[in-house]
Order: structure tokens, then C-alpha cells, then sequence
């Protein structure tokens, strides 16, 4: 069933054609049965390259093309041997490379899938989230602004509701829609004014209805084709290294040419040339020239680590799903990078810093102050004034208090079940309406009863702009039966709830003692009095007014609804802050990084939070929205470093704040939840959404998600973002120093007037052996244990850093020094047997880079301090490096294929104390760079 069959049927058609209930929507197995029967609600992707293609893709490289035409050489000049031996290795690290990827790339897209939005859906008469690719024909979703469309739908409920469909239409005004209407046939998709199509955007009001086409069958996936969800964006590291990568090909490129022209000039006699002409030289010389040069490119390929970047995502990739356990979902790679460099996080204060598990806890209602016991979502507790309890029906300002907080309201409370022979309850909707609806159900007052005798018949919804919402009712009389109600209902009642301060200046009266009355300035300042007192107490305060009307309006215009108010009272509700928010700030300062409070919520409330969690000091600022309209950006640019929190902004304060920090070379990042947050987050250097309060904008919008809207996980986030850069560094710290290494080796050697001690397929087994396990195994480093006690990394800050340059400049020389010296030994100790000798250096050299994997764990600290063993992966990375190193000498029919010849005990008692130089050289230098100040 397609939508273009639906959208000229009236509702209850379209509703018996897929079998389904409106109010009610699918049962859960009827929802399984059509999800297998029509697949999951997703496009159709590119088929990712084949086995094949992507090990084509390994050749491609320049090096190793010269490589391959290096072999072919050889094998037409009757070198079968190293010709065979170097074609298997290239296979190898071609494999490898492919392994590699597709780790990479399985990693990246099970992220991918965990990022995808989630859907809200009717099944069972339960409103319930579901992963969107999991819905089906006949669900019935609910959407509201800030949701992507999830799938095709035939609206059956539509409450102001607009639709930007410019990904389909282009058009790129919000489109009005209408439920109720039905259309011609043959109207274009941009007309159909009933539907919703797949992959729109929300972005006014709310509405509900009937899946009729999902995944490939939807109007988006018609031109499925010309859309990816995903493409791979390089990182800023992942360019510094692309960029290293080639200034060391340019390098060794040179230096390779330099050493084989001078081993030409020093193994070979010109006058052979101008006496017998080249031919008869290349047949006299042609073993010494083609050794030489095949020296000369596998000491290319291996002085460039060509694996690194596929090690780099693996990490990266890896370490996004460590984030995913601490609730933190990364949407985009280079943010991994960037939250190492944070010095500022700017975050909500409800839900993120704060539980978000709101109880109304006090109230006020013609100039009485009263009580509300119990907590959570439990419709238990009492009212109480001055301690005494009282039926909210006695008060008529108390009961249509009660009444407008749970009418203009969207949250329902569902009893979810039984515990301990007690009924549990469960919240679906925003968490502060929902605190809401479970006082009025304490006075009792519950939401079916109500929405009988008061059906919504039209309605604004909330938005951070306007900081309300109002709802218009239609009282039915004939539905009150014996549910009492507590004041004289109008025919038509509108109902606005919000900010205190924002509904006040809506308001002409207020109700006492059952009686409208005039609002004058001292009564008004009453209010805000009383508003400011439960704010001091660090509550969450809204404000309820009403309208009486005599009729339903022709139009929902908020400029005449929404004027001559009468203030009915105020709520205040508690979401105390989160247990570990407090040792997360703390830790966050220690790491250097400024923890700001941005929230909509007056400045009492605000501050008293702030100060509880430790985010407000003595000397900090609090600035309020008003404030910050009547500075310039150069103005609040210039103080901004003294702010800690920022109370009664809108999303546009939120732009504002985050450029000044960044005009002050701060690194920012911002959380937000709704779809005005959007600017803000893409202005920010780590847009934060929630993941569970926030809309699919925001999400779509931010670089990271949290799954849990929790502070502390941004904190968590950055220390493994830290942690994950400090990793990466120190693989390339390990491969760069011992490709550097070779390359000196082959050169002094030759310079020195040495034979080589490294052949080619030396260099090449080695480049497999290191560049494979114990580089991955580093990436895989839990962190060192001051991570978060140092200040954040300059953005600007090379890979290749200070510190690290001192130990490419010891490592490459110790290893050249041990591995000459080693390689002399054997050449006295073999005088016949130029492979024994090169034997040894060859193994000296991969025990040494191997054990110098241990100490390369950590660029400060001892391999005593963080645990030798503490690595698992090392472990296993060594163990099978060490194997594939053992078996070209212990396996005799390798022997000729690498090279190699037998060694004894006693050759490794002469070459163990040169394996160890290198390491014990590492731990020296970070012995000198702990006596320095620490910084990343």
C-alpha cells in the first residue's frame, strides 16, 4: 500500500484498509508479524565495495606499485626468490590493509545504526518509543516540532502543525497540514495537505498518523539512489596525518634515491661503462644493482606507515563505542579530537544537571501557600496548609489550578504494571508536565475524566521563544456526571501555562476566593514575590492562567487569545541535581575546563543550583537574558570568561554566549534539546544533544549525543576523547620512530662502507609485524592516570609535539647504533655468512621495536607505573608479532624465502642486551620529560 492510494480517502478508510485502530494502533505482535513480512523502515545504501575491490584499492598506493614493478623486475632478471617473497608480502599487507578497513568501516556503521532516531508509536494503546526502522504499515506515530517525519503517513490528527518538506519538494516554507481533509487523487505530493512524508521536518505544532508506506516504498525512497545516510568525513587528525604520511614519502622518496646512487658510486667502476657499453655492464652488475635497488624501494615502503590511517579510524571507531558505555553517542568523527581540546562546557540545567524527575512540591493559589506531599509518579500525597491537609475542591483558585496545569498539558500518567503488590505508574511525555499531571491526580482530579468534560479543541504550542502554551477547552456537561470540578465552568475556557513572569504580563485579573478580580501593580509584585521565593528555594515555578470565552474561536490568533488573562496560580516542582554532577564538575575544573549554566529558568533558581553543584564561585557572574541583549558581543567577549551561568536566555542567547567564548580562544561546547538550540549547536566546536528530551533537529544538528542527558557524560566524553588522541599519539610515535630507525640503519650502513644489514624482505615483515597488533594494541590504552589533572591540548597543536620530538630524535639513534653494533658483531662472528649477520640485525631490530611497544604505552610514566601487564591486547599483539617473527629463522623451508639462517643460544646472549637498548633508552628519556612541567 502506497501513500498516493491514501490520501484521497477519508480516515477510517485508510484505518480499515491496513487493519488497524486509531486510538488503540497496532498490537506488538502484529507489528512483528508485518515487520517481517515488509522489512525494516530504512533506504536502501550503497553496496559498500566488495573483498576484492578494496584489496585493488591496497595496490593503488605509489610505493607500492613501485614495489610491484621492482619484483617484476627481479623475476624477468632470474630473481625468483626475493621476487616471490616480496609479491607475498604485498599480499599480506594488502590483506591486512582490507582487514583493517572492514573493521573500520563494520565499526563505523554499527555506530551509524545506533545514531538512528527513534520514533514515538501506539501500540497497544501505549504510547511508546521504537527504533524508527522498526516501524511498519498500520502504526499509528505521534509527531510534534523537532521530530523527523519517520515514514510515510496518513495524518489522522493535526494540532497547528507544519511540515518543512524541502528534502522532498524543495520547497523550503513549512508546509500547512490539515487531517481531516481530503483531497483529489491525482494532487501532486507538494499538495497533499493530509500527509507527512519521510525525512521532513516539524517544525510547528503536533499530530498523529497511519504508517502507510515505509523504507523503500516511501516517497523519499523513490529517489533513494541519490541520497547516502552516511558519508565519511576525514578528521582534522586524520589530514595532519595524510599530510605527514606524504612529507615522509617526499623524504624517503629522497633519501632512497640518495642511497642508491651512492651505492652505485661505491660499488661500481664508471670506466665498466664507457669501455664495454651498458648492456655488458647490467649483465656483469645486475645482481648488485637490482639488490640494491629493491633496497632502496622496500626502504620506502617501510619508512612510510601506510596502515596508519586505517589504524587511526580503527581507534577512533573503537573508541566511540567505549563513549557509547558512557553514554556519550559521537555522530561525528572529528569530534573525538576536539573534546581533548575543550575548555568550556556550556550546559541546560534541567535534566542535564538536574535529575529531570520533577515533583510539584509547593503551589500558590489566591494568595494562599500550600503544600504537596509524596514523590515520583506515584498519584499519592496530600495537601496541606500550614501542615493541615484540605480538599483542592474546597478552593475554587486551587481546583482550576489544578485543572488548567492538567488540561494544557500533552504528558499522560499510565499505570505500567504491579511491584511488590503495588501499582507502578510510568510518565509519558515531558517530565515538568508530567509532575503536573500527578498533582492534579493527588486531588483527584485524573487526566480521562478531564479531557471528557474539557475536550482540547485548539491549541498553541509551547516553543522557547514564546516560553508558553495555551490550550482551548469546550466544557461538556453532559459528560461531568459525578466528577466534581470545584468552580463554575464556562461554555469555552482557554487555559495558558508558562514562565510566571511572561504569563503575568499576559493577566488584567486574578482569581481570589472564588472571585475574579483586578490585577493591579501591587498584586501583581505579590506574585512575583511569591514566584521568587519558591525559585530561592531552587524550584521550578510555572504559571497558570485562564480565559473564559463564549464560543470556539475562528482562528487560533495568540495576539487575542492570549490577552485580559485572568492568573489563576503557580506551581513550583523540585528536580534536585544529579548525585554525580557535582564530582564531575569538580573533576572538570581540575581538567581545566570551565563549567557554564545556560537555562531558561529564573535567576534564584538558577543560582541556587549552580552554587549547590559547584558551578557558581564566589567572584562568578550571573547574567540574564535581558542582560545579555543589552551587551554587544565585544562587551560580553570581554567578561565572558567571569561567567558561570546564564538564566532566562532563548536559544539566540545560547549563539551569543558560545561566540564570545570563542572569540576568546576558547574551545565550546554547547548543549540543547530543541530545535532553536540547532544555531547554536553547529556554532559551537561540540554541539551536545539529548538523547532523550532532545528533537531529531537538535540531534541531527550536534556532534554528540547523550544518551543518558546527563553533564556527567560530557565529562566522561572528553576524558575518553583525551584518552583516544593520547592513544593515537603514541602509535604514531612508535611506528614513526622505527621506520625512522630503519632508514638511518640502511644509510649509515652504507655510508660506513657496510653491506647492508637489512634485505629488503626484512624491511617489509617488519613493516607487517609492527605496523599490525601492537600499534592497534596501543590504540587501545585505557588513559594514563592524570588525564583529567591536566589542562586541555591546544587545538593548534602538532601531532608531532616538543616531547615527541625528542624521542624520534633518541629512539632512531639508539636502534641504529644497537643494530650496526649487533650487525659488526656478526659479521666478525659469520666471516662466510652474510646472512647469519644479517640474521641478527634483523632479529635484534623486531625484538627491540616490540618490547619498545611496551614502553611506548605511555609518553611520561613508567612501564612499571602504569603495569606491564595491564594491557591485554599488547599481550596478544606481542605473543603473535613474536611468532611471525621466530618462524622466518625456526622453520627451515622460510629460511631461503626471507633470507635468514639458523641462530643459536649463544648468538642471543650476545644480542639480548642490544634488543633492551632501545626500551631502557624510552624509559630514560620520559625519566628527563617528567622532571618538566606536564602538559598534554
Amino acid at each position: 500500500m502506497e501513500l498516493r492510494e491514501c490520501h484521497y480517502m477519508p480516515i477510517e478508510h485508510v484505518a480499515d484498509r491496513f487493519d488497524t485502530r486509531i486510538g488503540e494502533g497496532l498490537t506488538q505482535a502484529e507489528a512483528e508479524e508485518r515487520l517481517r513480512e515488509h522489512g525494516p523502515n530504512e533506504l536502501a545504501e550503497k553496496p559498500r565495495p566488495g573483498f576484492f575491490k578494496m584489496l585493488m584499492t591496497q595496490f593503488g598506493n605509489f610505493l607500492v606499485i613501485i614495489l610491484i614493478v621492482a619484483a617484476a623486475a627481479s623475476l624477468l632478471l632470474g630473481e625468483v626468490v626475493d621476487a616471490v617473497a616480496i609479491m607475498v608480502i604485498v599480499v599480506l599487507n594488502a590483506v591486512v590493509g582490507v582487514v583493517q578497513e572492514s573493521k573500520a568501516e563494520a565499526a563505523l556503521a554499527a555506530l551509524q545504526k545506533m545514531a538512528a532516531p527513534n520514533a514515538q508509536v501506539i501500540r497497544g494503546g501505549h504510547r511508546i518509543t521504537v527504533p524508527s526502522r522498526e516501524l511498519v504499515p498500520g502504526d499509528i506515530v505521534t509527531i510534534e516540532a523537532g521530530n523527523y517525519v519517520p515514514a510515510d503517513l496518513r495524518l489522522t490528527e493535526s494540532v497547528n502543525l507544519r511540515i518543512e518538506e524541502a528534502s522532498l519538494t524543495g520547497e523550503s516554507v513549512p508546509v500547512e497540514k490539515h487531517a481531516n481533509t481530503v483531497l483529489d487523487r491525482e494532487i501532486p505530493v507538494g499538495d497533499r495537505k493530509n500527509s507527512a512524508f519521510m525525512s521532513t521536518v516539524v517544525t510547528y505544532g503536533r499530530g498523529s498518523g497511519i504508517v502507510v508506506a515505509t523504507g523503500m516504498h516511501t516517497q523519499i525512497g523513490l529517489i533513494a539512489e541519490m541520497l547516502q545516510s552516511y558519508e565519511a568525513e576525514p578528521t582534522p587528525l586524520q589530514k595532519k596525518l595524510d599530510q605527514l604520511a606524504k612529507v615522509l614519502g617526499v623524504g624517503c622518496l629522497a633519501i632512497c634515491c640518495i642511497i642508491f646512487a651512492w651505492g652505485l658510486i661505491r660499488d661500481t667502476h664508471f670506466g665498466t661503462v664507457f669501455q664495454q657499453g651498458i648492456p655488458a655492464y647490467l649483465s656483469a652488475e645486475k645482481r648488485d644493482i637490482i639488490s640494491l635497488f629493491m633496497t632502496a624501494v622496500s626502504l620506502a615502503i617501510a619508512a612510510v606507515p601506510e596502515g596508519l590511517p586505517a589504524v587511526v579510524t580503527i581507534c577512533l571507531a573503537l573508541g566511540m563505542q567505549r563513549m557509547i558505555k558512557r553514554h556519550a553517542l559521537i555522530r561525528k568523527l572529528p569530534a573525538v579530537e576536539t573534546l581533548g581540546c575543550a575548555t568550556v562546557i556550556c550546559s541546560d540545567k534541567t535534566g542535564t544537571l538536574t535529575q529531570n524527575e520533577m515533583t510539584v512540591v509547593q503551589g500558590w493559589a489566591g494568595g494562599k501557600r500550600f503544600q504537596i506531599s509524596g514523590e515520583g509518579y506515584m498519584p499519592r500525597g496530600e495537601f496541606l496548609i500550614d501542615n493541615m491537609p484540605f480538599n483542592v475542591f474546597d478552593y475554587k483558585e486551587t481546583a482550576l489550578l489544578l485543572y488548567g496545569s492538567l488540561l494544557c498539558n500533552d504528558a499522560k500518567l499510565e499505570e505500567s504494571g504491579e511491584e511488590n503488590g503495588a501499582r507502578t505508574w510510568r510518565m509519558a511525555g515531558d517530565p515538568t508536565e508530567g509532575a503536573m499531571v500527578v498533582a492534579a491526580a493527588k486531588g483527584g482530579i485524573w487526566r480521562a475524566d478531564a479531557d471528557e468534560m474539557f475536550p482540547r479543541v485548539m491549541e498553541v504550542p509551547f516553543d522557547s521563544e514564546r516560553k508558553r502554551m495555551t490550550t482551548i477547552h469546550q466544557f461538556r456537561r453532559s459528560a461531568q456526571r459525578d466528577n466534581r470540578i470545584g468552580f463554575d465552568p464556562p461554555e469555552v475556557i482557554a487555559f495558558v501555562k508558562g514562565a510566571p513572569d511572561v504569563v503575568l504580563d499576559l493577566c488584567t485579573d486574578f482569581i481570589k476566593d472564588g472571585k475574579v478580580m483586578p490585577l493591579d501593580e501591587a498584586g501583581k509584585q505579590g506574585m512575583l514575590e511569591a514566584n521568587s521565593d519558591m525559585a530561592q528555594q531552587a524550584l521550578r515555578v510555572l504559571g497558570i492562567a485562564c480565559k473564559p470565552m463564549d464560543s470556539v474561536p475562528g482562528s487560533c490568533d495568540c495576539a487575542v487569545i492570549e490577552q485580559g488573562l485572568v492568573f489563576v496560580g503557580l506551581l513550583g516542582m523540585i528536580d534536585p541535581p544529579r548525585p554525580e554532577v557535582k564530582q564531575a564538575v569538580r573533576v572538570a575544573h581540575g581538567a581545566g575546563i570551565r563549567s557554564v549554566m545556560i537555562t531558561g529558568d529564573y535567576k534564584e533558581t538558577a543560582e541556587a543550583v549552580a552554587r549547590e553543584i559547584g558551578i557558581l564561585s564566589p567572584a562568578g557572574k550571573v547574567f540574564t537574558g535581558a542582560e545579555l541583549d543589552s551587551m554587544s558581543d565585544h562587551d560580553l567577549a570581554e567578561v565572558v570568561d567571569d561567567v558561570n551561568v546564564c538564566c532566562r536566555v532563548s536559544p539566540q542567547h545560547k549563539t551569543k554566549v558560545v561566540n564570545a567564548f570563542k572569540a576568546k580562544g576558547h574551545v565550546v561546547a554547547m548543549t540543547g534539546d530543541g530545535v532553536n538550540d540547532a544555531p547554536a549547536l553547529k556554532m559551537a566546536n561540540i554541539g551536545v544533544a539529548m538523547g532523550i528530551t532532545g528533537t531529531d533537529v537538535s540531534k541531527e544538528t550536534a556532534d554528540m549525543i547523550l544518551t543518558d542527558d546527563n553533564y556527567a557524560s560530557i565529562v566522561s566524553a572528553v576524558e575518553e576523547g583525551r584518552v583516544i588522541y593520547s592513544n593515537i599519539r603514541k602509535f604514531v610515535f612508535f611506528l614513526l620512530a622505527c621506520n625512522i630507525g630503519e632508514v638511518l640503519i640502511v644509510f649509515l650502513s652504507m655510508l660506513f662502507g657496510m653491506p647492508v644489514p637489512l634485505r629488503p624482505i626484512h624491511l617489509l615483515w617488519l613493516n607487517l609485524v609492527t605496523d599490525g597488533a601492537p600499534a592497534l594494541a596501543l590504540g587501545l590504552e585505557k588513559g594514563e592516570p592524570d588525564v583529567m589533572k591536566l589542562p586541555p591540548r591546544p587545538a593548534t597543536e602538532p601531532v608531532i609535539n616538543r616531547n615527541m620530538s625528542l624521542g624520534l630524535l633518541v629512539i632512531p639513534i639508539v636502534d641504529t647504533v644497537a643494530i650496526l653494533s649487533v650487525f659488526a658483531i656478526g659479521i666478525v662472528r659469520f666471516p662466510d655468512n652474510l646472512a647469519a649477520a644479517q640474521t641478527m640485525a634483523f632479529i635484534t631490530l623486531c625484538m627491540s621495536e616490540l618490547l619498545r611497544a611496551y614502553t611506548a604505552r605511555s609518553e611520561y610514566y613508567s612501564i612499571f607505573t602504569i603495569g606491564v601487564f595491564s594491557n591485554r591486547w599488547m599481550q596478544l599483539g606481542v605473543i603473535s608479532s613474536i611468532f611471525l617473527v621466530l618462524i622466518t629463522v625456526y622453520i627451515p623451508f622460510l629460511r631461503p624465502f626471507f633470507g635468514t639462517a639458523f641462530l643459536g643460544v649463544a648468538d642471543w646472549a650476545i644480542m639480548i642486551p642490544f634488543v633492551f637498548m632501545a626500551p631502557v633508552a624510552m624509559e630514560i628519556v620520559k625519566v628527563f620529560l617528567r622532571r618538566k612541567p606536564r602538559r598534554h
